[in-house]
């Protein structure tokens, strides 16, 4: 958390405000949230460059900018990127602003301090290694079979795996293998062609559901204005250990899975 329905929500309500906006400096409360180059060194080549642009590949934000390097910023589980007047007194928990040329400041809020910043010319270098979109086209079936055969990890342990497909995490993981009717423990190799079909839809279907509703807001995510997302409200087992499935009225159960806390309904995604 954030998935990439919140990163794409930060993304799409950051354009208008950001882009086109210079860099006039950068305040750093912890020197930790920069991965790349040291500190000081990402102060003084990030200040005076203009924001060019905004992308997104898989949990991560890549911001363009005059000079030939991107800014890439990773959220982790507690970060949110938030847009303040330059007048507003730092928040508990902010690690970094980018104060900007319009009386604005770009703030990265992180509880956990588990979010990370860079500085680098060939954005490769930190997001090479994902898997593919799954909301692009060329994320097919068929290339989510190709990616399944032979795999004997856990369905759920392979959709959270970010290089083999970018961006789903844990509650979207949960919601889309509950909407495919397919166990979380079921290996990856021993899905049918149809099972496949049903799980890129689903896929898709949840992502695209969960941008419409501006992200979940279950823990610390916020949108850059402040305000929370809904995508949280249409859950159907993720976060709801305990309470009747939408579908047929069984408990959700909640197993761990590679470390991670899987929710499903028993009943609607049997392990067959």
């Amino acid at each position: 958390m954030p998935e990439l329905p919140e990163v794409e929500t930060i993304k799409n309500e950051l354009l208008p405000d950001v882009v086109g906006q210079h860099i006039t400096d950068i305040t750093l409360f912890w020197d930790g949230i920069v991965r790349q180059p040291p500190a000081e060194e990402f102060r003084s080549r990030l200040t005076g460059q203009e924001i060019t642009g905004i992308a997104r590949r898989g949990k991560y934000l890549i911001f363009g900018l005059t000079g030939n390097e991107v800014l890439i910023i990773h959220l982790k589980m507690t970060g949110s990127l938030l847009l303040k007047p330059a007048s507003a007194e730092p928040t508990k928990f902010t690690r970094a602003i980018l104060h900007l040329n319009r009386e604005t400041q770009l703030r990265f809020r992180d509880p956990r301090k588990l979010g990370r910043m860079w500085l680098v010319e060939d954005k490769n270098a930190i997001v090479g290694k994902l898997g593919p979109e799954p909301l692009e086209a060329s994320f097919t079936p068929q290339l989510l079979a190709q990616y399944l055969a032979r795999r004997t990890a856990p369905i759920k342990a392979l959709l959270c795996d970010q290089t083999f497909i970018a961006g789903i995490g844990n509650m979207y993981a949960d919601e889309a293998l509950f909407v495919a009717r397919i166990h979380p423990l079921r290996s990856g190799k021993s899905l049918s062609q149809d099972e496949i079909d049903r799980l890129h839809g689903a896929i898709r279907q949840v992502l695209r559901s969960a941008i419409n509703n501006k992200g979940a807001s279950v823990d610390t995510y916020f949108r850059p204005g402040g305000e929370l997302g809904t995508a949280h409200s249409e859950f159907r087992v993720a976060h709801r250990g305990g309470k009747p499935c939408p579908i047929c009225g069984t408990s959700i159960e909640r197993i761990p899975i590679r470390n991670r806390g899987s929710y499903f309904c028993p009943k609607c995604q049997p392990e067959v």
